[in-house]
């Protein structure tokens, strides 16, 4: 019988061209059809295996769902961009290959992030998300957050409402 591993670990410099295709593949799943396509697609190309390398060296935290040495999915996070808010965590990303969504490595990412964000003392987290996103929005409710905040997001002279989800 074989073993799968499973592992939710920081993403080394390495990893970046795995990233960059979890990035990719989750992104066009995700966003097709929400944000036009032209900005999109410079979304995508932008963040290239250079952008995921330096990444991994930053000062957000960078996360990986490692599946039997395959990198599924990815978690940053860090301190909250939103001064106006009393939570002083946040998860900026958190994307999952398809193939790999509605299996629970979402969850274990979650997990993992906010108990980073408390062991480094944040208190509460904010992540925010594109108000049309339902499965993003359902993800964040069954996860106990809250939608109590709103702003906007320009793609390319798009203004698209997101919706930010608060844990104490």
């Amino acid at each position: 019988m074989k073993t799968l591993t499973i592992d939710i670990r920081r993403a080394d410099p390495q990893d970046a061209p795995a990233i960059s295709e979890a990035h990719r593949q989750s992104w066009q799943h995700t966003y097709a059809g929400l944000i036009p396509h032209k900005p999109l697609v410079k979304m995508i190309e932008r963040r290239g295996e250079r952008w995921w390398r330096i990444a991994s060296r930053g000062p957000a935290t960078l996360l990986v769902a490692d599946v039997a040495g395959e990198i599924a999915g990815y978690a940053t996070v860090g301190q909250n961009r939103a001064r106006g808010l009393a939570q002083e965590g946040e998860i900026y990303e958190l994307y999952l290959k398809p193939e790999y969504q509605g299996i629970g490595l979402g969850s274990r990412l979650f997990a993992e992030g906010r108990s980073l964000l408390a062991s480094l003392g944040y208190r509460g987290l904010v992540a925010w998300c594109l108000e049309d996103c339902e499965m993003t929005i359902r993800f964040f409710r069954n996860h106990g957050g809250l939608d109590a905040v709103e702003g906007t997001e320009d793609f390319g002279g798009a203004e698209l409402k997101k919706l930010g989800f608060l844990w104490n």
